[in-house]
């Protein structure tokens, strides 16, 4: 009889890491958004501190993924959270101290999410080593919801500490967060098998290997736009639009964080749908969950009221569960272990490096006066048509794993 995945006590160890890094970073993009837009008063730079956060982590993300190849997984995401919490606590120590300004902010924002280009590759490819292939869909939908999960928490923590204390005392609140991930994660706690060498290959020559076989695979090129058009078109703008929504119609922080938390809410439901539901037309169910966030989008950019937005991003966000999960076991499911951690890497990079242009392109044109919902439609509109072309064209990707 196979043995549950919740006896399973390495992967059990990488959930509650997860728990505690997620919910950290939560607190970090809630408590700095609002940082921003009320105490700097600088609500046209959050676009920019957000592509600050992305750009680096996009330009090191692929080298991630070959040192998750190369070396031990755990090794790199202690060391990465390790890091990740010290410059936490600089944000800290300059905002209590009130010696933070727009330049030191950008600093140290841009420097955390240099460091997550190493932790995400390295944990989504620690996944396939650690549990069996079979339970690997619902080994991704637990790992999804706990995030979710997490991204709940957050938020809720951020806004509540900021209402009863003060924004430095969210971010220390952070810094333990993800200081505690490290110790879950701490090397020795974890059984991970051995690395896969690759022979002497150059990390120049590892990545063009990753390139190629992702080029070789019909299903992972056509998946990887559907993720393209999700971030860019349903998410990048819905992660500048809810604080400027928020601040438009009169609202305080507890506000987005119950926003925030509707989108997690949904995505937290979505998951566990999906670790009940064996799925088996793994991209027809992600094109469909497209679909779906795209139509609730433009029903969002019609809404004009902060319950019913609040609402309404609970549907977006029981949709997305249903774009990620089944594409990422696909992915798993299909990708030698040896270079688990470039093809991943490569995902990662597809999937996110449009967010930086999504939040410049957001912030650029809500900054020359463009009404933010008129944005969210017209964004909503685009991305059918892509659904709709990748329906029509994507014949190898909706009818896979049938």
């Amino acid at each position: 009889m196979k043995q549950s995945i919740f006896r399973n006590r390495t992967y059990m160890l990488l959930l509650v890491a997860g728990i505690f890094a997620i919910v950290g970073f939560s607190m970090f993009l809630t408590t700095t958004s609002w940082y921003i837009i009320n105490v700097l008063n600088s609500p046209g730079v959050l676009g920019i501190a957000l592509i600050t956060a992305t750009v680096p982590r996009l330009i090191l993300i692929t080298f991630g993924g070959v040192l998750a190849d190369k070396y031990k997984k755990t090794t790199i995401m202690f060391g990465t959270n390790l890091v990740q919490a010290l410059v936490l606590f600089c944000i800290y120590w300059l905002v209590a101290s009130d010696t933070m300004t727009l330049a030191l902010l950008f600093v140290t924002v841009g420097v955390f999410g240099m460091l997550d280009a190493f932790l995400g590759p390295a944990s989504s490819s620690l996944i396939p080593k650690v549990v069996e292939k079979s339970q690997l869909q619902q080994a991704n939908a637990y790992f999804q919801g706990v995030d979710q999960i997490s991204f709940i928490i957050g938020p809720i923590l951020a806004g509540v500490i900021m209402e009863t204390s003060d924004i430095a005392t969210s971010y220390l609140a952070a810094t333990m967060l993800v200081l505690l991930s490290a110790v879950v994660v701490f090397p020795p706690f974890i059984k991970e098998g051995p690395v896969e060498r690759n022979g002497d290959q150059s990390t120049l020559e590892d990545l063009r290997e990753g390139i190629a076989y992702m080029k070789s695979s019909r299903f992972l090129l056509i998946g990887i736009l559907v993720l393209i058009t999700l971030n860019f078109f349903v998410f990048g703008g819905l992660q500048i639009a809810m604080p400027l929504l928020v601040d438009l119609l009169g609202g305080t922080p507890i506000n987005l964080s119950f926003m925030e938390v509707s989108l997690g809410v949904g995505m937290v439901i979505g998951t566990v749908v999906m670790s009940f539901v064996k799925v088996k037309r793994k991209g027809f169910t992600s094109l469909m969950g497209l679909v779906a966030s795209l139509i609730s989008l433009i029903i969002f950019s019609l809404a004009a009221n902060l319950t019913i937005l609040t609402a309404i991003l609970f549907l977006i966000g029981f949709s997305i569960a249903f774009v990620f999960v089944p594409f990422f076991t696909a992915a798993q499911e299909n990708t030698e272990n040896r270079i688990m951690g470039r093809v991943m890497s490569i995902i990662f990079l597809a999937m996110n490096g449009f967010d930086p242009i999504a939040y410049g392109v957001v912030s650029a044109l809500s900054s020359a006066g463009m009404d933010i919902q008129l944005i969210l439609f017209a964004a909503g509109v685009i991305g059918m048509a892509i659904a709709v072309g990748v329906w029509l064209k994507g014949k190898a990707f909706v009818r896979a794993y049938e």
